[in-house]
């Protein structure tokens, strides 16, 4: 690729986001320019199944409406490089995007870089990652036949991932530091339900405890009365939430205190003209395939727009 050459846009992240904005984007003939990541796809590379995404009614897995939606961006000529942006500069047009040493340039971008997993950050869990320990049900359960498991969380992914573990393991450990849940009320059901799954309140994980090789047990903490106990079992899976992967736009792009894009409500735009930002890197409130994937549209539309005021 020509390092002197201009994009009319770049688009920095997958997902439903940033595959929806490449679509229209590609359709509007802006020869969108998808730099999407090593671990490309975002968060629905993660989950099993997807009920409630429209036009699939019998349900679809993530990976697979991913692969429908890439494939639907290829078909409109969108341009990919699965490797991940080290560096911007938004100060001036054109916008500068670095993939390791190579430039590339564009009259706008539009970011989609969604969030990633939060660990609960102890130092044995760290050890035992990919060991017994992980963030991604959907990936490892299988590994698990016929073995006890922990989850923790309170949430629908929590939830959603210790239903799912239930296929594979021979009971699932739901443990939570509070004695009420942050799900919905459906997943709540569904999970107490489950024979396969116990459900563990006012408890946290302390260490993760093993041979060196894999997960033995887990060292839990009573949060009410301190007391210690351990739990004996062969994985850890963490489901505690999301941070928004924005480090590369520290002191580029305004965020809130979570470190989330601040759009122009009712749109796409940043406070640097140009720079729109669509999916869970801006949203903390919706955070669904379907609301991602609509403000991709939002941000294709309102970049098309934009370039086309400025005369281009």
């Amino acid at each position: 690729m020509d390092q002197n050459s201009v994009e009319k846009v770049i688009i920095i992240g997958s997902g439903p986001a940033g595959l929806t904005a490449a679509i229209y984007a590609a359709r509007a003939n802006l020869k969108p320019l998808m730099i999407e990541g090593e671990e490309a796809g975002g968060q629905l590379m993660i989950t099993t199944d997807v009920e409630n995404f429209p036009g699939f009614d019998k349900g679809v897995t993530g990976p697979d409406l991913i692969s429908v939606m890439r494939k639907q961006a290829e078909r409109f000529e969108t341009r990919f490089i699965t490797r991940n942006v080290t560096k911007v500069d938004f100060s001036q047009r054109p916008f500068k995007v670095w993939v390791g040493q190579t430039l590339h340039q564009a009259e706008s971008v539009i970011i989609s870089t969604g969030a990633s997993a939060k660990w609960i950050g102890l130092e044995s869990e760290k050890q035992y990652r990919n060991r017994g320990v992980s963030a991604c049900a959907t990936c490892d359960g299988a590994f698990f036949k016929n073995v006890e498991v922990a989850i923790v969380g309170g949430g629908d992914t929590a939830m959603e991932e210790a239903n799912f573990l239930t296929r594979f393991a021979s009971k699932v450990h739901l443990i939570h530091r509070r004695d009420v849940f942050r799900a919905s009320k459906i997943m709540q059901d569904r999970t107490f339900k489950n024979p396969k799954i116990q459900i563990h309140t006012n408890k946290e994980v302390t260490e993760v405890l093993g041979n060196g090789k894999q997960v033995t047990a887990l060292r839990l903490s009573d949060t009410a009365n301190k007391a210690s106990s351990e739990m004996p079992v062969g994985g850890l899976f963490v489901a505690i939430g999301h941070r928004p992967n924005t480090d590369l736009f520290k002191d580029v792009l305004d965020m809130d205190e979570n470190g989330y894009l601040k759009t122009k409500p009712g749109s796409s735009y940043t406070n640097v003209a140009g720079v729109f930002a669509a999916g869970d890197v801006q949203d903390h409130v919706y955070r669904q395939a379907i609301t991602a994937a609509g403000t991709g549209c939002m941000a294709a539309i309102d970049c098309e727009r934009w370039l086309e005021a400025q005369g281009n």
